[in-house]
C-alpha cells in the first residue's frame, strides 16, 4: 500500500465531477486500499477519490476511529437519494482544505445508495456525524468543496490566505 498526495484547494481537480465506477478490478482494489492508508495517516475520517486526483466515484470513512481498531467503509457510486432536516456541523474541516474549520449547514439525517467494494449494493440511513461525513465526501465526488458551503466572507479570506502563502511559497 502507498500514502498518496492529497490535493488541496485551489488544485482545479477537485472541482471535477467523479465518474461512475463501471470495472471493479485489482488496480481499483489497489487504489481503494492506498486511500484507506492515506486517510488513517492524514489523520482523516473520509477521503474521496477525487481528493487524490482519481476521478472514478469511491469514497472511503471511518468515523469510530478506535484505538486499534478500524471500521472502514467503502462506498462506490455514493448517491445522496433522500435527506431530511437540518444540522449544523460544527467545525467541520477537510483534508483538502487546511487550516480552515467552519460550521456548515447539512441535511440531519440522509439515505444513500452505493455499491460495496465488491460490487455489492447497500443502502445507508445515515443520521448526525455520519450524515454530514457522507455530505462532504459525496460533495466532493459531485466537485463541491466545503468551502463552497461556508459564509462568503469566511471563504474569501481563506482564498486571501491562500493566495498569500502561494506567493510566500513562490518567493
Amino acid at each position: 500500500m502507498a500514502i498518496l498526495d492529497i490535493l488541496t484547494f485551489p488544485d482545479r481537480f477537485l472541482k471535477k465531477t467523479a465518474k461512475p465506477v463501471k470495472d471493479i478490478n485489482a488496480a481499483l482494489q489497489k487504489i481503494i486500499d492506498d486511500m484507506i492508508e492515506t486517510m488513517y495517516d492524514a489523520p482523516g475520517i473520509g477521503l474521496a477519490s477525487i481528493q487524490i486526483g482519481c476521478d472514478k466515484s469511491m469514497i472511503v470513512y471511518d468515523i469510530d476511529q478506535a484505538e486499534n481498531e478500524r471500521s472502514i467503509q467503502v462506498l462506490l457510486n455514493p448517491v445522496i437519494i433522500e435527506t431530511e432536516g437540518e444540522i449544523v456541523s460544527n467545525n467541520e474541516g477537510c483534508l483538502s482544505v487546511p487550516d480552515l474549520r467552519s460550521d456548515v449547514k447539512r441535511a440531519a439525517s440522509v439515505i444513500v445508495e452505493a455499491l460495496d467494494r465488491e460490487g455489492n449494493p447497500l443502502k445507508i440511513e445515515a443520521h448526525d456525524h455520519l450524515a454530514v461525513v457522507l455530505q462532504h465526501e459525496i460533495d466532493h465526488l459531485n466537485g463541491v468543496l466545503f468551502l463552497d458551503r461556508i459564509s462568503t466572507l469566511k471563504r474569501e479570506l481563506y482564498k486571501r490566505h491562500v493566495k498569500k502563502q502561494l506567493k510566500k511559497n513562490d518567493s
